[in-house]
């Protein structure tokens, strides 16, 4: 019989938080632009944030690589992939578990939080195997590496249309007409889908005190290392790019 794991406490959780490195904590949450976006049309949420996390987080990722090799010359891809690794899997792992918002509202907070960093995550992973994070071609990547879409083809028609729904920003006139509630459920799958964690799952856990925390632990930590594992295979035997 597999040992039961026991939980950190809550206030270990916190300071965990707190020592996180500030790059860390400043762009940990989809922008408030994103989210109203994602909310008005909740159907095409994984694509307006791939897209969003591209221009975004992409040159983040890519001063993050340039500066960590200049600063240990010595340190192969693999290894700067596994300083990203652990970073944002520690983020994952304590995000959902101090975000102290409940309810519906608060699963899919959760959830778009996971889905951003784990999009983040993966720009960092690009970078350090040398691919450009700020490539239109990532978004595709990540929505194929998180599973929204199983191959690029399908990954690049629904980013085109979601695209071209940003700029069409007259086609979300109606959205403020639907019922709220059927909107963030709606949102929320989504992110859901797109963050590797079961969505049911984490919508009812999140109703019951106590219940997030674990699943903001350890589900959020096992499908943020799940896409790290996914990205950093494609990444590590992905054609290098050419010298310019």
């Amino acid at each position: 019989m597999a040992k039961e794991r026991s939980l950190p406490p809550r206030s270990d959780l916190v300071t965990e938080a707190s020592n996180l490195p500030s790059e860390l904590t400043e762009t940990d949450a989809p922008p408030g632009n994103l989210w109203s976006r994602m909310k008005a049309d909740p159907q095409y949420a994984p694509e307006h944030l791939a897209l969003e996390a591209v221009r975004r987080l992409g040159p983040e990722a890519a001063a993050w690589a340039e500066h960590m090799r200049a600063e240990n010359p010595e340190r192969t891809p693999d290894q700067l992939a596994d300083v990203a690794v652990k970073r944002f899997t520690t983020l994952a792992r304590i995000s959902g578990a101090v975000s102290g918002v409940t309810g519906l509202p608060g699963a899919v907070l959760d959830v778009g939080v996971l889905a951003w960093n784990q999009a983040r995550m993966v720009l960092h992973i690009a970078a350090a195997y040398g691919h450009d994070p700020t490539a239109p071609e990532r978004a595709t990547d990540l929505l194929v590496l998180q599973r929204v879409h199983k191959v690029a083809q399908s990954a690049r028609l629904a980013l085109g249309v979601a695209a071209g729904r940003e700029r069409a920003v007259k086609l979300f006139a109606g959205a403020a007409a639907r019922p709220l509630s059927g909107v963030m459920l709606r949102l929320g799958m989504k992110l859901a889908q797109m963050a590797g964690v079961r969505a049911a799952r984490r919508m009812f856990a999140k109703m019951i005190p106590g219940a997030s925390i674990v699943l903001g632990t350890w589900v959020n930590s096992a499908a943020t290392k799940d896409l790290a594992n996914r990205a950093r295979d494609v990444y590590r035997h992905a054609r290098q790019p050419q010298p310019r």
